[in-house]
């Protein structure tokens, strides 16, 4: 690197740590790489992705630089992780092909042992002098010699292999661990909501909280099986991703049992917000395609609620949570509060 690159580095990397730290942004690795990209200006799409996210929730919180980290910048990675593959594929092709010598070097050792005890055996009827017989033995023990070094080796290679794997093994599990997307719906999950909150609330910017689940959700996979129950829980997230506009973010917390985090929304636009899918969500209509029969009785309940600028994050979620269990006792399908 040259003088001037490396001085640019620098000059980009002491405008990108304050803005981490004014933004609360953890330094990881990806964040650095985030905010680095965006102080230098290298990707105008990505930095007017992070000035909308400031501008709407007053900072850019952890989930929203973990997409636009791998909306923007993941093909970096992404070529790591074929590094990666490549790496592998070349030590198991190391492992086949010495696993192949060590096995033919035994397979000729074993030829050869059965030649060498063939001819001791012949001793007394031909004859073999000490000197004929001591060659015997000679390449009995080179051959033995052999054998071990490519067996220890052979040994060494799978010994590191173990190593490598479970060192690979244990880095996924983690990510898998800290992975923020539900596998059956897409969404985002509890891990991520939780993020988003606590930076929500620390930025001190507004916001709202949508608490919903699925009216009676356990009768459907009672009466129709857990099939039809996962193709109800994807149906319904569709519903709220196709809200997701303008920085709210939607969550499934676990079951049947979802959250939206609106930045900037008072408690009048978040009820707005939540009564439209609330009338969207009763039109849903799906086929279950085991019995044929079509599904057009699903509803949901909500509750929500405006931070009041000083809660901490359980107290608000306990305080959405029993407006959404009110409008479960006043018979289901509704939005709680009622509308002042």
């Amino acid at each position: 690197m040259s003088k001037d690159s490396f001085a640019q580095s620098a000059a980009y990397l002491k405008q990108a740590v304050p803005l981490m730290i004014k933004y609360q942004i953890p330094t990881t690795p990806a964040n650095y790489t985030l905010w680095y990209s965006y102080v230098s200006a290298s990707m105008p799409e990505l930095n007017q992705a992070i000035d909308q996210a400031i501008k709407l929730q007053g900072t850019c919180s952890l989930t929203t630089c973990e997409r636009l980290f791998h909306q923007y910048l993941a093909a970096q990675s992404d070529q790591q992780l074929e590094t990666m593959k490549l790496n592998l594929a070349a030590m198991t092709s190391e492992l086949g092909h010495t696993m192949q010598d060590a096995l033919s070097d035994t397979g000729a050792f074993q030829a050869m042992l059965d030649r060498s005890f063939d001819r001791l055996s012949r001793i007394d009827d031909e004859g073999l002098s000490l000197e004929d017989t001591m060659g015997i033995l000679r390449e009995l023990v080179r051959e033995s010699r052999d054998v071990r070094m490519s067996t220890m080796h052979f040994r060494s290679q799978l010994t590191s292999a173990e190593k490598e794997i479970k060192a690979l093994k244990e880095a996924l599990n983690e990510t898998r661990k800290l992975a923020n997307e539900d596998a059956l719906t897409g969404l985002l999950n509890r891990r991520a909501f939780s993020l988003e909150m606590d930076s929500l609330i620390r930025s001190r910017h507004p916001f709202s909280l949508i608490l919903t689940d699925i009216d009676r959700f356990k009768n459907f996979n009672d009466e129709y099986g857990h099939l039809l129950g996962d193709q109800v829980l994807r149906a319904f997230s569709k519903r709220l991703r196709e809200c997701c506009k303008e920085g709210v973010t939607a969550y499934r917390l676990g079951g049947e049992e979802f959250a939206l985090l609106l930045p900037g929304r008072s408690l009048a636009l978040s009820r707005q917000v939540a009564e439209s899918l609330r009338r969207t969500i009763e039109k849903m209509s799906i086929l279950d395609r085991k019995s044929g029969r079509r599904i057009d009785h699903i509803t949901s309940s909500f509750g929500v609620g405006e931070h009041d600028g000083t809660e901490a994050a359980d107290p608000l979620v306990e305080r959405v949570d029993r407006l959404l269990y009110k409008a479960k006792e006043l018979g289901r399908n509704r939005v709680m509060p009622l509308p002042s």
